[in-house]
């Protein structure tokens, strides 16, 4: 069974600013805090659990590279509960260069999707012009068709992210997949501007 975090078509990401370690918060449409995620320290790969509160009593999801250092980067997500993979995010190397492009693989390794930045003129003036002026947006695609949509607010100061799935009416997409890829845009968002 599925944790009732992820029933809501719509959330909040917040990631927190000045931590040493990626912190994030996921708010449901009402203002509730459902989710908290706070990356491991010092770990070659990446490793991210996803708790249902801040007092980390109940991890739900973890997110984990395959590999050390790939720029083509596969990600498994895995329900903790119940030890089974939800699927996989697989960044597209040197196409995510200039915009950010996501293979979305279900649990058997198998595409379903694409998880893409809204589109190459923005994605340009965002990478050499502009930087974090312009806010990120993209769109998560299952058979062409568009299943969630996530969209940066503007702050200079802070990293926020609305998710929105509800245009997906038939579920044809995990949103544990899809909060999962959310969290990893902010995760890579946060070390690019540290860099």
């Amino acid at each position: 069974m599925i944790h009732p975090a992820f029933q809501f078509d719509n959330y909040l990401l917040k990631r927190q600013v000045l931590a040493l370690t990626g912190k994030f918060r996921v708010y449901d449409p009402n203002d509730n805090l459902v989710l908290f995620c706070q990356q491991k320290m010092f770990k070659l790969k990446e490793d991210i659990r996803i708790y249902a509160d801040e007092n980390k009593t109940q991890e739900l999801l973890y997110i984990k590279a395959r590999q050390i250092l790939d720029f083509s980067a596969a990600y498994d997500v895995v329900d903790s509960q119940s030890d089974t993979k939800v699927g996989v995010l697989r960044r597209k190397g040197f196409r995510s260069m200039l915009r950010d492009e996501w293979q979305v693989l279900d649990a058997y390794d198998q595409p379903i999707g694409i998880l893409l930045e809204d589109n190459m003129s923005r994605a340009l003036l965002r990478r050499f012009i502009l930087g974090r002026l312009l806010p990120q947006s993209y769109d998560l695609l299952i058979n062409d068709i568009v299943v969630a949509e996530m969209k940066q607010r503007f702050h200079l100061f802070r990293y926020d992210l609305d998710l929105d799935f509800s245009m997906d009416s038939n579920r044809t997409l995990d949103h544990r997949l899809g909060i999962a890829a959310a969290i990893l845009l902010g995760t890579i968002e946060g070390k690019q501007e540290s860099a």
